[in-house]
């Protein structure tokens, strides 16, 4: 060959079968060989390309997965925060001229710094900056013992403008606490900014004696929730409890029926604790002693685990908060029975594992009789002050309300359709 220098044809190449080449020896090797040596380094380079375009290919799958992840987030985040609207306190009716209210944007975007707090990472440099403080909760769960406090407190985080303290706090009904005064109890409060509520949950505040009025005297205009589920129904959860406490420590414990009946009259046991505690109207006319009407609000607690929505609605709107708590927020879990809590488009909740116990059986002529026990003093809880016009009869079926018969009007609150069992 003449003009150039020699190389086999790609065909021949991926034939396998090279062709002779120039007829004379290049540098003592035959057509042949060199034919087949160069092919050998074709195909060589053909496979180093190969190679390296698959790397290339790799390396951008990798940086376009993470430039998507990256404005998946930013758009979920963004798209979250900016439904978010200024918030209207509590006391905004009460003090016009204080400053101009913070975000719920701003307060959404520092949940991270809150969580940091709770975990004792966060500086006092970061506190001072971004003007956090521990405040005396503006509003509190105060019962009732198995109606869903913690599910309650659980849920009502779920709004930005909204801090929970995350353990009881013990401070009204426990002598020694109440003793340390009221400064050691706001430094159990969750650091927030000063225009968030902050609200705990002890549910034992509800019966006990001396708590309504060491709750008045630090803040007469308190907002007071009391969650509550059909009396023997929060019975029989309480002593499933207790029973699931005593098993753990291989105790024996007695049936829910002979401590619920005493055996020499054959009546309802009213000395037995989880009965005394469902006699929601005697414990009620305590705290209506020191609090007006105006500020209670009895959650459903029964409807809170079968649609728990509308009753958080009514909180917020109780709260004078702006609704925020969507069904996006709120998601059923088939596996464990109950609704849980989706936080944001990374952070969900469910409640622990202990709650939804399985409640033991009970003899249906006890559970007729606790039901006719119940039923009169059912009835006195939600008449007179409580009665609403659509209030109707007949706990544990419970409807839909109305929309007239779920909002408040005038500060009154209006409470939604829960019935008495007979």
């Amino acid at each position: 060959m003449t003009g150039g220098a020699w190389r086999p044809s790609n065909a021949a190449c991926l034939s396998g079968r090279p062709e002779p080449g120039p007829s004379r020896d290049l540098d003592g090797w035959s057509g042949r060989q060199a034919s087949s040596v160069l092919c050998r380094l074709l195909s060589a380079s053909r496979h180093s390309d190969e190679i390296t375009e698959a790397l290339l290919r790799q390396k951008l799958f990798v940086l376009g997965s993470l430039v998507i992840g990256s404005v998946l987030y930013l758009v979920a985040r963004v798209g979250t925060l900016d439904r978010l609207q200024p918030i209207c306190p509590i006391e905004s009716r009460i003090h016009p001229s204080e400053p101009e209210q913070i975000p719920l944007r701003a307060l959404q975007f520092k949940r991270g710094l809150l969580h940091e707090l709770r975990k004792g990472n966060a500086s006092k440099e970061q506190i001072r900056l971004h003007n956090l403080v521990q405040q005396l909760p503006r509003a509190i769960i105060i019962g009732v013992r198995k109606g869903g406090t913690r599910a309650l407190l659980e849920m009502l985080n779920l709004h930005p403008a909204v801090v929970k303290a995350s353990q009881e706090i013990h401070f009204f009904d426990n002598d020694k606490n109440y003793a340390r005064g009221i400064d050691w109890y706001r430094g159990k409060m969750p650091f927030s900014l000063p225009h968030q509520i902050t609200i705990e949950k002890s549910p034992a505040y509800f019966i006990t004696e001396e708590v309504p009025e060491r709750i008045f005297k630090m803040n007469s205009s308190i907002k007071l929730l009391i969650i509550v589920r059909e009396p023997t129904t929060r019975a029989v959860s309480d002593y499933t409890q207790v029973l699931e406490g005593k098993e753990r420590k291989n105790k024996t414990y007695h049936k829910f029926e002979n401590l619920a009946i005493d055996a020499n009259t054959c009546e309802v046991n009213t000395k037995y604790k989880a009965v005394r505690t469902s006699i929601y109207t005697k414990h009620l006319e305590r705290w209506l002693k020191y609090f007006p009407v105006e500020q209670f609000h009895i959650v459903d607690g029964d409807r809170l685990i079968t649609d728990p929505l509308p009753e958080l609605q009514l909180v917020e709107s109780f709260l004078n908060l702006p609704s925020r708590i969507s069904q996006y927020n709120l998601y059923f879990n088939a596996t464990r029975g109950f609704y849980c809590l989706r936080f944001n488009i990374v952070f969900n909740k469910c409640l622990a594992g202990s709650k939804g116990r399985i409640h033991p059986e009970v003899d249906p002529s006890v559970v007729t009789k606790l039901q006719k026990f119940f039923h009169p003093f059912n009835q006195k809880f939600y008449q007179s002050r409580f009665h609403r016009p659509c209030q109707r009869v007949g706990w544990p079926r419970l409807s839909a309300p109305s929309r007239s018969c779920s909002s408040y009007q005038d500060g009154v609150v209006l409470m939604s359709p829960i019935l008495f069992a007979v």
